[in-house]
């Protein structure tokens, strides 16, 4: 079987594929062979040729360009221009066992997590048992003052969380970090799989796969089901700060899916302390916002005055409960990399049980012994910025020069408290169609997952982004920074038979 596999591989579209010993392959073993779970579908795409591939490659891109699914890089010099999200037709594959422990854990990391802004905003019983150190934060630049003694409806003040994981080479996941503000990309998910869908039919028919299309109205009833106090048929909106933003092409496709308005700040008002959206019948009042803008610009009148996204008042509104506000405001302090070190002590505390998913090990360079651990072994860590996002601020030891290195270490001497190290991670790679090469390549991924906690309901999507990285040998997988997606198959069973 392994001699058949072998010549399959050094011809068509899978030809000369090198599985790397230093890494975890996803698709193929060791010895070459394919994984049990991915057999049915290996089988399937091995039958294509380099020609027949790329066509259906282009028929891809074709069908994101038609459905405008786009993103934009505010780093790119012609600013505003769209580029079509990559997308790699080989999907990646999670067994239902494994995918239930990482449920498992998502959740009970995110309802923790929860516990924690709840408690930072109101008693701090955990700074005062100096679990979590004070300093670390109120130091943070995404504390609010504004939310002290505020409990939003259901004490939810993280209705949507992204949770970044990776494989390792010794085949374990392990969060990367904590997205708690306003995560993205869940568009691409719901996109991938439609797509996947309109060209590959026939392979969905020979594997039980997990539906993921139910997301918009899991989200809706999320906002719903924490609505203001006696509002029964509460009215929801999407805040977007505009066309602008690198990901506008989410906030329409969630709006539409979700059969709810989309708004700019322009388009609500606050009166009373109560937030109404013009239309062309007049004034409607508007019960939950999902906003999908950062803290600063969301209320000129509580935060930066000379925003011209918000909506001026609206905080006042939020902390008269009468309108509601996912992501609560300040929630950006639980996902600050630095408190990251913190999240297993924070499981602990809040639900007496020990954390089902690991963290990666981090130095905080604010600590005097990690700061010189951090300047003496640069080259073999990866430095990030605690409160940035996008892959942006980001230097891999091993691939930086010695002036980058150099660079980074003045960086950090300055603002200690502004950076985190961690050991560069053996990321699992997964078997990836390069245009440029006509065949496929492994190349390193990480999985975005989606929670949302309501009132007295918890979901996580089966499945989420696999995002990877398009160049050889990146560790890098954020589109802004040259990275792609595939879907996600979660499987119903673990019957890999077809």
């Amino acid at each position: 079987m392994e001699a058949v596999m072998r010549q399959e591989m050094s011809s068509g579209v899978f030809g000369n594929y090198q599985v790397p010993p230093q890494f975890l392959d996803e698709v193929f073993n060791s010895a070459g062979g394919v994984n049990p779970h991915y057999e049915n579908i290996y089988q399937q795409f091995v039958k294509f040729n380099k020609e027949e591939f790329k066509e259906l490659n282009e028929q891809a891109k074709s069908a994101f360009f038609n459905q405008g699914i786009t993103f934009s890089v505010y780093s790119d010099k012609a600013k505003g221009v769209e580029r079509i999200f990559p997308f790699d037709l080989f999907p990646r594959i999670i067994p239902a066992a494994e995918w239930a422990r990482l449920e498992e854990g998502i959740i009970q990391r995110c309802v923790a997590l929860n516990l924690f802004i709840q408690d930072i905003y109101s008693n701090k019983h955990i700074l005062k048992d100096k679990v979590v150190p004070a300093e670390l934060i109120f130091s943070s630049n995404n504390y609010l003052k504004a939310m002290l003694d505020f409990k939003p409806v259901g004490g939810i003040f993280t209705h949507i969380s992204g949770t970044d994981l990776i494989k390792h080479s010794d085949g374990q996941y392990y969060v990367l970090e904590d997205n708690l503000r306003c995560p993205s990309g869940i568009s691409y998910v719901l996109s991938n799989r439609v797509a996947m869908k309109r060209l590959l039919f026939p392979m969905f028919r020979k594997l039980n796969i997990s539906l993921v299309h139910q997301y918009p109205q899991e989200l809706l009833a999320t906002m719903q089901s924490v609505a203001p106090e006696g509002v029964d048929v509460p009215n929801c909106v999407v805040l977007t700060p505009g066309v602008y933003n690198s990901a506008y092409f989410e906030h329409v496709f969630l709006a539409h899916n979700m059969g709810i308005p989309l708004v700019e700040g322009r388009d609500l008002y606050v009166d009373k302390n109560f937030v109404y959206m013009k239309t062309i019948s007049g004034p409607q009042r508007v019960d939950v916002v999902y906003r999908r803008l950062d803290d600063a610009f969301l209320d000129p009148l509580a935060f930066k005055p000379d925003s011209m996204l918000g909506v001026p008042g609206i905080m006042a509104a939020y902390r008269e409960g009468n309108v509601n506000i996912l992501n609560a405001p300040g929630t950006g302090f639980a996902d600050d990399k630095a408190v990251y070190t913190y999240v297993p002590d924070i499981i602990r505390y809040y639900l007496n049980q020990e954390p089902i998913l690991n963290n990666v090990h981090t130095y905080r360079c604010e600590k005097d012994d990690d700061f010189q651990y951090v300047l003496e072994n640069m080259d073999k860590l990866v430095i990030k910025p605690v409160d940035e996002s996008g892959g942006y601020g980001i230097l891999i030891g091993n691939k930086a020069t010695k002036a980058e290195l150099q660079e980074f270490k003045s960086l950090i001497t300055q603002n200690r408290r502004k950076y985190i190290a961690q050991p560069i991670m053996a990321l699992s790679m997964h078997a990836t169609f390069i245009e440029e090469e006509g065949r496929f390549e492994p190349r390193h991924v990480d999985l975005r997952t989606f929670t949302l906690l309501g009132k007295d309901r918890q979901y996580v999507l089966k499945g989420g982004l696999s995002r990877v990285a398009l160049r050889k040998g990146s560790l890098i997988v954020n589109s802004s920074q040259g990275g792609g997606s595939k879907d996600t198959w979660v499987m119903t069973d673990d019957n890999f038979q077809g």
